[in-house]
Formats: C-alpha cells, sequence, structure tokens
C-alpha cells in the first residue's frame, strides 16, 4: 500500500504541473491537442472533444501538447486551428501559460509546508527543521527522552523524567543546557572531568517533585559539559501568518540549495555521487512515507518544489526556455529563430541529460547494493 501512495503522490505533482499549463492553455483560448501523463510509447489514450488525454510508459514526467509549439509547424495547419496555436498569440499569453505548471508546483510546496508548521506535527516539523534550521520549527524541552549509558545521569534519571530546575533556576530545553554547561572542572578541561560542584537538579516524575544531585562531565568533541541526557523536542507553535513566513524561508532555503546543488554536480565528482534519478527519488519517497504522514509531505512538498525550479531552467523544452525567448521575443519586438532557440538550449539540456544519466547511474549501483 506505502508504495501505491508513494507513485500516486508523484504522479499527483506531475498531473498537477501540467494541469496548470493546461488551465490557462484554454481560458486564453488556446488550442490543447493532448495532455499525458509520462512520455511515449503510449499505453492507454481517450480523445475528449479537441483534447487526448495519454498515459504513457516511460514515467519521466508529463506534458501538455499545444497546437503551434514549434513556430514552423504553424503554416501547415488549418485556419482555425492556427488562430489559436500557441505562436500565434501574443507573448504574456506564452508565458502565463508555462508559467501556470511551475505556480502551481510552487503553490503545493507552501500549501504543503503551511500546513505542516500550521498543524503542529512534530514529525514534519523535524523534518522541515533538517531542510532549514532557520525556520526552527522544533523546540528542545527539559523532558529527558534518552540516558547514555555509563553517563553521570545514568542510574539517576530516567526517561519521561522533567528536569523544571537546575541550580535553583526555572529551566526549559535550551536554558537546561547551559545551566549544565555552566558548571567547569576543577582543574583543565580534558575529556571525561568531573565537575567541581554537583547540578542540583529539581525533577518532576510523575506526581512526585525531586531533587537531585549529578556531577557534569566534560566531553571533548562536545567541547562543553554534560550530563549523558538527550532532552526530548516538541514542534514549535506557529499562527497561520507565521506558518507562512516559515514555509516561504524553507522554499528560500530548499530554492538556494537546489541551485547550488545542481553547480556542484557540474563540477565535483563526489556532488554528482548524490544525485539521483526518478527511481532514487520513488525510493526515498516511499522511505518517507513508510516513516509517516509528516514526514512524506514535507517530502513531497520539497519535490513539487525542486520540480518548480529544474522546469524554469532557461533551456528548451524546459519552461523555462519557453519563458525566456517569449521575454525575448517581447523585448526585440520581432520572432527569435528556431535554430537560435535550441543552438542556445542544446548546451543547457546536454548538461542536464547529463545529469540525468548520471542519477540512473547512481541509482543502479545503489540498487546493486
Amino acid at each position: 500500500m506505502s508504495w501505491v501512495l508513494t507513485i500516486l503522490g508523484i504522479c499527483a505533482l506531475v498531473v498537477l504541473h501540467e494541469l496548470g499549463h493546461f488551465t490557462v492553455a484554454k481560458a486564453v483560448g488556446m488550442r490543447v491537442e493532448r495532455f499525458s501523463l509520462f512520455f511515449p510509447p503510449t499505453l492507454f489514450k481517450i480523445k475528449r472533444g479537441e483534447t487526448e488525454y495519454a498515459i504513457g510508459a516511460l514515467p519521466l514526467g508529463g506534458y501538455v501538447k499545444i497546437s503551434g509549439m514549434n513556430p514552423e509547424e504553424i503554416n501547415d495547419l488549418e485556419p482555425e486551428v492556427a488562430r489559436r496555436a500557441y505562436y500565434a498569440q501574443a507573448p504574456w499569453k506564452r508565458i502565463v501559460v508555462i508559467l501556470a505548471g511551475p505556480a502551481v508546483n510552487i503553490a503545493i510546496a507552501f500549501l504543503l509546508f503551511w500546513a505542516i508548521l500550521f498543524s503542529g506535527s512534530l514529525a514534519g516539523a523535524s523534518a522541515l527543521y533538517n531542510l532549514d534550521p532557520a525556520t526552527n520549527a522544533v523546540v528542545a524541552t527539559s523532558s529527558v527522552q534518552g540516558i547514555e549509558h555509563g553517563e553521570p545521569a545514568a542510574g539517576v534519571l530516567r526517561p519521561g523524567d522533567r528536569i523544571v530546575a537546575i541550580d535553583g533556576s526555572t529551566v526549559n530545553g535550551e536554558t537546561a543546557k547551559a545551566k549544565i554547561e555552566a558548571h567547569s572542572c576543577a582543574g583543565a578541561l580534558v575529556e571525561g572531568c568531573r565537575a567541581a560542584t554537583p547540578a542540583t537538579l529539581t525533577v518532576r516524575r510523575g506526581n512526585q517533585t525531586l531533587h537531585l544531585s549529578v556531577f557534569p562531565r566534560y566531553n571533548a568533541e562536545a567541547k562543553r559539559m554534560l550530563l549523558g541526557v538527550e532532552f526530548g523536542e516538541t514542534a514549535k507553535s506557529f499562527g497561520p501568518l507565521s506558518a507562512a513566513g516559515g514555509a516561504i524561508t524553507a522554499m528560500w532555503h530548499a530554492t538556494t540549495s537546489t541551485l547550488t546543488g545542481f553547480v556542484n554536480a557540474l563540477t565535483s565528482s563526489k556532488s554528482r555521487k548524490e544525485i539521483s534519478s526518478i527511481v532514487g527519488i520513488t525510493k526515498y519517497a516511499h522511505e518517507t512515507v513508510v516513516a509517516g504522514p509528516g514526514i512524506a509531505i514535507v517530502f513531497l512538498g520539497y519535490i513539487s518544489l525542486v520540480l518548480a525550479v529544474i522546469n524554469l531552467f532557461p533551456f528548451l523544452p524546459l519552461d523555462g526556455g519557453h519563458i525566456l525567448w517569449s521575454v525575448a521575443e517581447k523585448v526585440r519586438g520581432k520572432r527569435i529563430s528556431l535554430m537560435a532557440m535550441y543552438r542556445y538550449s542544446s548546451v543547457g539540456i546536454v548538461l542536464l541529460l547529463f545529469l540525468v544519466i548520471n542519477g540512473i547511474g547512481n541509482d543502479i549501483g545503489r540498487l546493486g547494493g
């Protein structure tokens, strides 16, 4: 069942992206010949009105075919069809039709991230925090979640205890760490040295209030005094507006990270080894579905955002390429030759194909163990 949900989620992102193009194209009067989920060879098709709806065999995305998207084919179209062709429309109409697809994916990412922050889902908030710590979506608590074996707190504290005060001062998750770090060893700070004075803890354990003493020890790797306690976490409380701000912050970080990642992948063999194709993405998506709805929703939002970013790269046949040449035509005052468009775009497409092939190779290697 989890695999079904995974595939349906990814398909939904593709369909909604293409539905954005489809809806706006129809709204501005363009003739849509085909709406396809995935690429040919075609497995299934049905025609309704002037549009054919199809499912392809290659799960590499989807497409909406609008009459006359190649300017050279307009002369071969019937007059009524030619009048509604893509390249027969004003540049602004072409731009809004092409922008509609990525805009839908951006809106999906925003809504999913906003819903996670506003709902208070701890799993989802943790996933968003990992994506962008600047969201501050997760807040540490003073509740004891775990205790490391052999550390000072072992045998003194128990999972579920809540530390309400240290050395007479009320604490929360962050201030508790600071109060423990305030203790110091009698001599030089070396690995495992014991604090000169104990930390006096006021602890709530069920209905009891206990006063306990624990000597923190210095951890050279962490460079601070520790009790060996793992504190719990809770999702930060967001209102409607603050959740929107947090969602935008996370989206901006994810966008810049994606762009940086693509640049690094072209210049660093180490970065290229981290790239995944649709096979790897589906596998990761399945893992998030199994992990729970909160994490799965964040992952789906992230993939939706990445889909929008990649589609806005300024190379044909990507959406960004169509937008670039429509803008260039508007600025120049006349149509750009098809040869010039594809000559420019060929460089970017070769680079993208290189990364796609590299991602497929990485996934085959991972699947092979």
